[in-house]
């Protein structure tokens, strides 16, 4: 792996994902060289559909991280790629399926069509935030697959509440029933989620429990939303910076996710 690959994704995922940055800052720097590659596919493919307004364009941006998938996971000499090349090197066969599944979860994005139902967006979430979090963990040590997929999910769900303005700003429509009562719904649901992975630690390595550094914002910003539906549409959940540094600082130290 190239120090200049592993470079780029870490300029990628600093500019575009700071707040997931940040958290592999706080892991081991073995560890950082596993996660940046996995965290810098991600940002690629979660921005692919909005580059551009023609979706066939979109399509085919997010077919092109299919097929890189698919090379890694027959085994086939990989294209070059700043991104590519490095993910190839720290990507288990079985891995690349799942964030292949994370890709073609993420076609939701490129339309304007509404989840068909609360299952539809709880599969979203779990396939982009669970997967990305279940690959993570996974090549960085053992890890319940159970434990990544709860805990990712309710990551991608604080995170997806925290994006609703903007998502509405741009003519989306990111909850299938966006009332207060629901919300508040949806809250309790990821907070009891974000709880059960918790209850099952000792299943999760050392070295795969660094992945988990990147939930550490779930919980205030899921009880935020539990106690005060509102807050959502007013796009006022979240932590302070000085809340965030230590945090995830304690977080860092501790070793308890």
């Amino acid at each position: 792996m190239s120090q200049q690959d592993l470079n780029a994704c870490a300029e990628l995922v600093q500019r575009s994902d700071p707040d997931r940055f940040a958290a592999v800052l706080a892991a081991k720097p073995a560890a950082r060289d596993v996660l940046l590659p996995i965290y810098a596919f991600n940002v690629e493919v979660a921005r692919a559909p909005w580059v551009t307004q023609e979706t066939m364009i979109a399509e085919m941006r997010l077919q092109w991280w299919r097929d890189a998938l698919e090379e890694i996971r027959e085994g086939k000499p990989v294209r070059r790629h700043e991104v590519v090349s490095p993910l190839a090197e720290v990507l288990s066969v079985e891995d690349a399926s799942v964030l292949d599944r994370l890709i073609e979860a993420r076609r939701w994005d490129i339309y304007k069509d509404p989840f068909e139902d609360l299952a539809h967006q709880t599969k979203y979430l779990q396939d982009t935030g669970g997967g990305l979090l279940l690959a993570a963990a996974r090549s960085l040590g053992p890890c319940e697959e159970n434990v990544a997929l709860d805990a990712g999910y309710a990551l991608a769900l604080a995170n997806w509440l925290v994006a609703i303005p903007a998502l509405e700003g741009q003519q989306r429509v990111p909850l299938v029933d966006g009332r207060s009562e629901t919300v508040r719904m949806l809250a309790k649901d990821g907070l009891a989620r974000l709880s059960s992975a918790r209850g099952r630690r000792e299943s999760v390595s050392k070295e795969a429990g660094q992945a988990f550094l990147s939930c550490w914002q779930v919980e205030t910003v899921l009880s935020q939303a539990e106690a005060e539906p509102e807050r959502v549409a007013q796009g006022a959940l979240g932590m302070s910076e000085f809340g965030k540094r230590v945090g995830l600082l304690w977080q860092g130290m501790s070793g308890r996710w």
